[in-house]
């Protein structure tokens, strides 16, 4: 039972991470007044991030140059002036990045203290799985496409019963599509458990070897495998086209990058975030956490990962034209091997859709 609550607040700390990133950006951070913060809190915070950076940060000699510089800083008096923990979690944030490139490294600052361990968890626990089933597991949209083309567009890479039931109905529902595409362009990430549940629906009941997390401690490797069962139809023999976007992040880019390496997806849009440091969330006092990277993904095929240069699409597009760039080529395609029947079919249903058919002069190769 602990296992599982540490997992789903590992799970959806990952999520809220990437939502906090994304609505820094945009500039729509939930407000809050500046937390107040004096010379001592200042240095007591900034040796609390380096000291768990140190002791947990996947690579330990980065970890090494990430104090350097930060203490050269502090010599250099540049923090002496940081009157905000807002502030001084925003500075320390760009300057760690700046040495490590890892966009999962990041400090925040919240200025109502922290709860107490007793129960925070259970706490955390309740309102995670409240937001799971009100993002409905991750599972945001599922659709048919004129020409009989399936959409479904992931939010979010949800462990629970909640996703796997979600996902067994969107797979049932899709199964008579004849082409699919999978929507992650809203996608900030979540658990690698979850993302080979979606990925064992591309595939047959044979387990396959998807990914694997070296984790720092314990010195340990993971390894993901496709599932011999599942709950729902499998979608097998059938073309499937992946969105992307610059916001597409973490775990999203993992399900992006497994498929596009295995060849069972084309990834159409935009070349990822780049995050393939897993990790966890640290307190730093009351007011303070840091998402330290504990591990590196090692897919199989490349025996690298996305970190730094993200997942670079088939079909390079801008995401507002993603999912019209992926129809027409699914499109395209099953107009190409159709037969006079399903051929004719197919044009009839894009006609009442007013959906611009592809031109096909001749049978895909």
């Amino acid at each position: 039972m602990l296992r599982c609550m540490r997992q789903l607040l590992l799970t959806l700390a990952v999520l809220a991470l990437a939502a906090h990133a994304a609505a820094a950006q945009d500039g729509n951070v939930r407000k809050q007044d500046p937390l107040p913060i004096d010379s001592e809190m200042r240095t007591r915070t900034i040796d609390g991030v380096l000291k768990l950076l140190m002791d947990n940060y996947v690579f330990p000699e980065m970890a090494e140059k990430m104090q350097a510089a930060v203490r050269a800083r502090q010599e250099k008096k540049e923090y002496d002036n940081v009157t905000t923990g807002q502030d001084l979690a925003k500075a320390l944030t760009e300057q760690l990045q700046e040495i490590s490139k890892d966009k999962h490294l990041r400090v925040n600052c919240n200025t109502e203290k922290r709860q107490k361990p007793a129960g925070a968890q259970v706490g955390q626990a309740e309102r995670f799985r409240t937001m799971a089933r009100m993002a409905n597991g991750g599972y945001q949209k599922v659709e048919r496409l004129p020409g009989n083309v399936g959409y479904l567009e992931l939010t979010g890479f949800m462990e629970g019963d909640i996703a796997k039931e979600r996902a067994a109905a969107a797979m049932n529902f899709l199964s008579g599509t004849d082409a699919l595409i999978i929507d992650i362009r809203r996608n900030g990430g979540g658990s690698p458990r979850a993302v080979a549940l979606v990925c064992s629906y591309l595939f047959d009941e044979t387990p396959i070897h998807i990914n694997s997390f070296y984790h720092r401690k314990g010195d340990r490797t993971e390894d993901f495998h496709t599932l011999k069962e599942v709950a729902g139809k499998r979608y097998l023999n059938k073309d499937v086209y992946v969105l992307t976007a610059k916001y597409t992040f973490s775990a999203a880019e993992e399900f992006a990058y497994n498929l596009k390496n295995m060849k069972r997806a084309s990834i159409v849009g935009e070349t990822t975030g780049g995050g393939a440091h897993p990790g966890g969330m640290f307190p730093v006092g009351d007011h303070f956490g840091v998402f330290v990277p504990t591990g590196r993904a090692i897919n199989p095929i490349t025996k690298t990962n996305w970190e730094g240069v993200g997942v670079i699409p088939d079909i390079v597009t801008t995401a507002d034209k993603a999912l019209d760039a992926a129809h027409q080529k699914a499109l395209e395609r099953l107009l190409a091997n159709a037969n006079d029947i399903t051929r004719r079919l197919i044009e009839e249903d894009l006609d009442r859709a007013k959906v611009a058919r592809p031109a096909v002069a001749t049978k895909d190769r």
